[in-house]
């Protein structure tokens, strides 16, 4: 998913586009912590941006500030290569689910109505923004597996960072990180540790 090379720059534009005065400093204001979170919490960015706006003593009317993040971060998704065939192996050993950190709303459910994926092929999708932890936040795993209905323990998470996605194996699930294990390869990966824990 392709993501705006000036993130500030690209608000800024949608803000005007809604009328919403743009303060002359505003990537300073834009790149300052306004909010203060708690440790592992996700910001929505809607929220940051109306916090950055009101200490330059802007006020965004109505929703205007949440559309023109929505649309600065409208997505441009490009599939990875095995993506579709990774969650189909996933699927033939129970419950799927997106877990993502993303501050932006509905960008994660834009992103895979644009994907080559099946969206129906997932049981749950679970956002920082409408969970309110970011991953490797323990509360992050906890809230997908209680999405999927399944145990921590049996959650089995795939992703490419390691600072976030890692974070499931210290959460009490377990982390598959793409550098390890392709996407090519998870479904190997998957049948034989069924295969080991005898399932």
């Amino acid at each position: 998913m392709d993501r705006p090379a000036d993130p500030a720059a690209a608000v800024a534009d949608e803000l005007r586009t809604r009328d919403v005065t743009v303060p002359a400093d505003w990537g300073d204001a834009y790149r300052e912590p306004h909010l203060d979170p708690p440790d592992g919490a996700e910001v929505p960015l809607p929220a940051h941006v109306a916090a950055a706006l009101s200490s330059r003593g802007v006020s965004g009317a109505g929703n205007a500030v949440r559309r023109a993040v929505v649309a600065a971060f409208d997505p441009t998704v490009r599939t990875r290569p095995g993506a579709v065939a990774a969650v189909e192996a996933a699927a033939e050993h129970g419950p799927v689910g997106v877990c993502s950190n993303c501050s932006v709303p509905t960008l994660v459910s834009r992103a895979l109505i644009r994907s080559d994926l099946d969206r129906d092929a997932f049981d749950a999708i679970v956002t920082s923004t409408d969970c309110g932890w970011r991953k490797p936040d323990r509360r992050a795993f906890e809230t997908t597996a209680t999405a999927l209905d399944v145990d921590l323990a049996d959650l089995v998470h795939v992703g490419d960072d390691p600072a976030t996605d890692g974070g499931a194996d210290a959460a009490g699930a377990t982390a598959v990180l793409l550098a390890d294990v392709s996407l090519a390869d998870f479904p190997a990966w998957l049948a034989e540790r069924t295969d080991r824990r005898g399932e």
